[in-house]
């Protein structure tokens, strides 16, 4: 297996040697028990003279490749979520470009699954001027995306948080998009740690008084929902709130440090998942989720065990800037040719954090190409890697 030399944390190299790559093939023989939405990434071009701050640099082939490489495993898409930057650097009008173009491209896959983000990210903070503001901009952004046939996942808004009174304003915007809605939809409580800017979402910084008030939202529309995901990384108040759903609601993890036993889930219940992470170890879920639609629960707690090292790494404080993980494993892999981001935000881990994203990933067996991925962290390397 290929060597190449690391830096440790004083700087000095030494000689660090890959793994055997593992081939993690799913059969398809079996469909998955469980709904598994990965988040994916938008992939600029990286061409000479053209700026990473701006977003008309998307590669579409190569986001669009992304997306087919994930449904080929069978998992379904989240798209146009933070994952792809929503709010840190794609805007409305891209992310509703984004949208068309997935959706599009989903057709040609038989039983392909997508779920859209809309919110109210259109407008400014400080725009809205009232609550009846916040659902105008939602039910703009949801019926943008319903006339291209798009299931909705209504992203948490920065807007509500901030004018947000009392917890009735919560039931009053959300009550008034879902009446409108025209198939179920995905709910989605972002903690604070991925956007400081929704402290206090649901009306309540105590979070067992929120997660009250949004049971109380869920089960006055429980038709108009498929589910919720939330992402408070904390799995006992995951499991406390799926215990609490309305009969035919389902909870979405999106907690990606305690992810496997989650999904595997317990006597009383299940998560489905709508991970970031299962960008980076998409090749792990599939076989995964495979071997627990054919009832090998340990199988698969032990297989997706074994990215969670590399899952709470990438996801680490600040957690917002988890994208550059999910991207920087997408350029170890070979699907995308450059280490860059839209609004440069490649820049925002440091070297360390990638080298050991890097030894995290070979342990998991993640590398499909190994020679590939040490040629390429090795450029990162000699290229002094971005600034923390």
């Amino acid at each position: 297996m290929p060597t190449l030399q690391l830096p440790d944390v004083n700087g000095k190299l030494y000689d660090y040697q890959l793994s055997n790559p593992i081939i993690f093939e799913p059969t398809h023989n079996e469909p998955f028990n469980r709904i598994a939405y990965s988040a994916a990434h938008v992939v600029i071009r990286d061409e000479p003279n053209n700026s990473s701050k701006s977003e008309t640099n998307i590669d579409w082939d190569s986001t669009l490749s992304f997306r087919r490489y994930l449904w080929g495993l069978g998992l379904g898409v989240a798209e146009a979520m933070d994952t792809a930057q929503r709010g840190m650097g794609l805007s409305w009008p891209m992310a509703l470009e984004l949208i068309r173009r997935s959706l599009d491209a989903a057709s040609d896959y038989s039983g392909a699954q997508i779920a859209c983000g809309i919110g109210t990210d259109h407008l400014q903070i400080g725009d809205a001027k009232s609550i009846e503001g916040v659902i105008s901009a939602y039910k703009m952004q949801s019926e943008a995306v319903e006339k291209f046939g798009g299931k909705l996942i209504i992203m948490a808004s920065r807007e509500l948080a901030r004018l947000a009174k009392k917890p009735d304003d919560y039931a009053q915007v959300y009550s008034s998009l879902l009446s409108q809605v025209k198939q179920p939809v995905i709910l989605h409580w972002l903690g604070d740690m991925f956007d400081p800017a929704l402290a206090g979402y649901w009306g309540h910084s105590d979070i067992d008084e929120a997660m009250n008030n949004c049971i109380d939202v869920i089960t006055q529309n429980q038709n108009k929902i498929d589910g919720i995901k939330i992402s408070l990384l904390d799995k006992s108040m995951e499991i406390k709130m799926r215990r609490r759903l309305p009969a035919g609601v389902k909870m979405y993890t999106g907690d990606d440090f305690n992810f496997p036993e989650l999904i595997v889930g317990d006597e009383q219940g299940y998560s489905h998942a709508l991970l970031g992470i299962f960008s980076a170890i998409a090749p792990i879920a599939s076989v995964a989720l495979e071997q627990l639609s054919i009832g090998n629960s340990q199988g698969c707690l032990n297989l997706l065990n074994s990215t969670v090292a590399l899952s709470r790494h990438i996801f680490q404080s600040p957690t917002r800037f988890y994208k550059t993980g999910i991207v920087f494993m997408a350029f170890l892999n070979g699907q995308q040719n450059h280490f860059k981001m839209l609004g440069e935000q490649q820049n925002s881990r440091s070297l360390s954090h990638l080298i050991e994203l890097f030894k995290l990933a070979d342990i998991a067996g993640l590398f499909v190409d190994p020679d590939l991925a040490k040629s390429r962290m090795e450029d990162i390397i000699k290229n002094n890697g971005p600034h923390s």
